[in-house]
């Protein structure tokens, strides 16, 4: 039996206990792993084949240290919200959730109101960690808040309107776009600038990997600013009125706009045009979110109606009826859609991309919702109304686990400054903005071949005319041999030679006394009276 179990699987030797932990950390290798590895049994180069089995050895490597860290570093595990029976996930209230959550989970739970003042409906932004939020009233209260002490870090009253606010790369420095300027003010509420070339401006977003602040002012035009320089990057005129639906998808840095005529348009602010242009809905767009992986899009229109777009297809993978007024992806892929006094969270569970409703939530009848948003790495949605904010509990929407290299919640002074200085030294050119980022670092694709020059088309004549002068003639029978007729012959081939090239020239100027003709048969009446110009027939 000894000798069996020597010479078997080393898994059947394991107790089962460790067997389902091999087993479990197989399953997860094969998650880190990179492909299939390659066949170096074909390979006749031993230098090159002893290469490629180090490097296919460090991969394996490689994956069983991010399955064990998986195993042991990331423990957490994401919750979710399950109904039994015929009970619907969407009729358990927020009451119900609070008292079955521990305490910590349970403090997320509150609700606002500032009485007496109304300030509102408010805006709120998280930090990539979600340990601060943001909040800005419609008439001028901001606030700065430690979501994780429950504590006021700074407000004040600018004492005119606010449209919008976003944090720059950290919690110390945040923008608000106010009635006619854009300022950054830092935690301390001191005001560092004035951006008036940015205009009156209606939405922010923050570009964090490329330090980039865009804004979307009530003429239409769109901004690109440097933070870290101050110098404007770019400075386009959309051309499609004013918007007030702008959000930036997460993956590429591409920021889209969503128009009154239906109409989603792309940028990056080195492209004057609109990357992508794609008509969305029959009336004006009320909302728009990004999937945290960049794939998915959802909008909202006045016909009451939300589509998920698959931003890869440019297609509707989905339509859901419903009006939105806010819209907000959490990173684990839940849909939140606010209107009026109404919060419905909706789920996408079987990983089919088909998201069904999940979760309501009413606040009190007659606050109308400003801005719904997803607190990172915590189960939490905010909701910003009229009277103040609110928060409650969505099981399953926050990522469990955070790395600290990415965003870390209890990160102390010393670490948000190496954290800064990391970032600053990583920092991206706007050149890198663009649909597909995979494209950078490949290798250029060869482009088609133009046409050639004058130049270059006589001096491949002449070329084919030496050629031609040097073909040798075959000797014929008597007669036949003259030199006369030696001579029409290497006639006859030089202008064979020439043919080709000839036949092109006459094309080119065809076609271009034919553009001259359009041209000046287009010029040769005035616009009023081209209407009344004679139609050629049509076969």
């Amino acid at each position: 039996m000894g000798a069996k179990q020597e010479n078997g699987d080393p898994e059947d030797i394991l107790p089962p206990p460790e067997q389902e932990l091999s087993h479990e950390l197989d399953m997860k290798v094969k998650k880190y792993l990179r492909g299939e590895g390659a066949d170096l049994e074909v390979l006749k180069d031993k230098k090159l084949k002893g290469q490629l089995y180090d490097r296919e050895n460090l991969y394996g490597k490689s994956a069983k240290a991010a399955a064990k860290t998986e195993k042991w570093l990331l423990p957490s595990e994401g919750g979710y919200l399950e109904a039994e029976g015929i009970e619907k996930t969407w009729r358990i209230k927020q009451d119900t959730i609070g008292r079955e959550v521990d305490i910590s989970s349970a403090k997320n739970q509150y609700d606002i109101v500032l009485p007496g003042s109304y300030f509102g409906p408010y805006t709120l932004d998280f930090t990539s960690s979600g340990r601060y939020m943001a909040a800005a009233g419609r008439k001028g209260h901001l606030a700065v808040v430690d979501m994780k002490n429950m504590s006021l870090i700074k407000e004040m009253q600018v004492r005119e309107t606010v449209r919008d606010v976003v944090f720059l790369h950290n919690e110390l420095f945040f923008a608000a776009a106010q009635k006619k300027y854009p300022y950054i003010y830092n935690r301390d509420g001191v005001e560092l600038h004035c951006l008036k070339e940015h205009g009156a401006v209606t939405r922010l977003q923050f570009l964090k990997n490329h330090f980039l602040l865009a804004s979307i002012n009530k003429f239409g035009q769109l901004r690109y600013q440097d933070v870290t320089m101050g110098e404007m990057i770019s400075n386009f005129r959309t051309g499609l009125g004013r918007t007030d639906v702008m959000q930036a998808n997460p993956f590429n840095g591409v920021v889209a706009l969503g128009h009154s005529g239906g109409t989603v348009s792309m940028w990056k602010p080195t492209s004057a045009v609109p990357l992508v242009k794609m008509l969305c809905h029959p009336g004006p767009i009320t909302a728009m979110a990004f999937h945290p992986d960049g794939h998915l899009m959802a909008t909202s229109g006045k016909e009451k109606k939300i589509k998920i777009w698959d931003v890869r297809k440019f297609e509707v993978l989905q339509t859901i009826r419903g009006h939105a007024k806010t819209l907000d992806f959490s990173q684990k892929g839940l849909l939140a859609a606010g209107t009026g006094s109404f919060v419905q969270v909706f789920g996408d569970f079987s990983g089919s991309r088909n998201y069904s409703r999940h979760m309501g939530h009413s606040i009190v009848k007659g606050y109308q919702i400003g801005k719904v948003a997803f607190r990172p790495y915590e189960d939490v949605l905010g909701i910003g109304h009229s009277t103040g904010w609110s928060s409650i509990l969505i099981p399953g929407s926050g990522e469990p686990n955070f790395d600290t290299w990415l965003a870390n919640p209890f990160e102390t002074t010393k670490q948000r400054r190496e954290k800064e200085i990391h970032s600053l030294l990583d920092k991206l050119p706007p050149e890198t903005i663009m649909l597909d980022p995979s494209k950078i670092g490949t290798v250029k694709s060869a482009k088609k071949k133009e046409k050639p020059t004058k130049k270059e088309m006589e001096a491949d004549m002449e070329a084919a005319v030496e050629a031609a002068k040097g073909t040798a003639i075959k000797n014929k029978t008597k007669g036949k041999n003259k030199p006369s007729k030696i001579a029409v012959k290497k006639k006859e081939i030089v202008v064979r030679a020439k043919k080709p090239f000839l036949d092109q020239q006459m094309k080119e100027e065809e076609n271009v006394a034919k553009k001259k003709q359009k041209i000046s048969e287009e010029i040769s009446l005035p616009t009023a009276l081209q209407r009344f110009a004679r139609k050629k027939a049509t076969a």
